[in-house]
């Protein structure tokens, strides 16, 4: 196992379990315990745990941008509560957009066949999973696509999407907060998310409370620039509350 991989597997197991032993870790991985503490010590200067005697404990923050396979892992019953939750939101008919994420992913999962509805996305593999619903047209954006998250970006995608009319952009995000709005890591992905926001009627964001707080790179929106905030019960009341005077109404399922 390469050393990220395992880092990564360290982080899953914290937020699964709540903390993260040293004697464990090594047993499991089948390193010294000496090769363990040198990950944990990476990970909180990353801001992704925080030591403590005989292993680590999970901080909110989710700060790197895992790669397409293990974005599922973490909240996942919290992530499939969200997109059912979501599913009120969806139009009857008319255009709808899904951007590319995990939680999103799971809402193109639990789309009702019979309505009349065109799916705008940057997903290759949301639009492959809906090609076949019956009564949907789907419109992929073209560009490059991110190895990273098999989402299509750069001018291609920015000038298919300045083309359409949203009745309403479902947004992905890696981090929200009151201060800095809606971010991600890559420069690419939020030209083509700004976007998605200015050409959408109405604008739900779908985040699990892991990313709540957090904050990466690339501003793209801002609070008031959302119309529905979808989140897990796990967002505590300060957070809810400043999100709802910052502009959005906040679901918390």
């Amino acid at each position: 196992m390469q050393t990220e991989e395992r880092q990564r597997e360290i982080v899953a197991l914290a937020h699964r379990e709540g903390h993260a032993n040293v004697e464990r870790l090594a047993a499991t991985f089948s390193v010294p315990r000496e090769t363990i503490w040198q990950d944990l010590a990476l990970l909180e200067r990353q801001g992704l745990l925080r030591r403590v005697h005989g292993g680590a404990i999970p901080l909110r923050r989710l700060g790197f941008e895992p790669d397409l396979p293990t974005r599922g892992e973490f909240m996942e019953a919290e992530k499939q509560r969200i997109a059912q939750a979501a599913l009120a939101e969806v139009p009857a008919e008319g255009a709808i957009l899904l951007d590319a994420g995990s939680t999103t992913s799971r809402l193109a999962e639990l789309l009702p066949g019979g309505r009349e509805l065109t799916v705008i996305t940057n997903s290759l593999p949301i639009a492959q999973l809906l090609a076949a619903q019956p009564g949907l047209t789907v419109i992929t954006l073209g560009g490059r696509v991110r190895a990273r998250t098999l989402a299509e970006v750069d001018v291609i995608a920015i000038r298919t999407l300045n083309s359409f009319r949203i009745d309403v952009s479902f947004l992905a995000t890696n981090g929200v907060s009151v201060d800095h709005g809606l971010t991600t890591p890559d420069l690419a992905e939020a030209e083509v998310k700004r976007a998605m926001c200015q050409r959408a009627r109405r604008r739900v964001l779908l985040t699990d409370s892991s990313k709540i707080g957090n904050d990466s790179f690339c501003r793209f929106a801002d609070l008031r620039d959302l119309d529905v905030v979808v989140t897990d019960t796990s967002m505590e009341d300060e957070a809810a509350a400043e999100f709802t005077a910052a502009g959005p109404r906040v679901m918390r399922v």
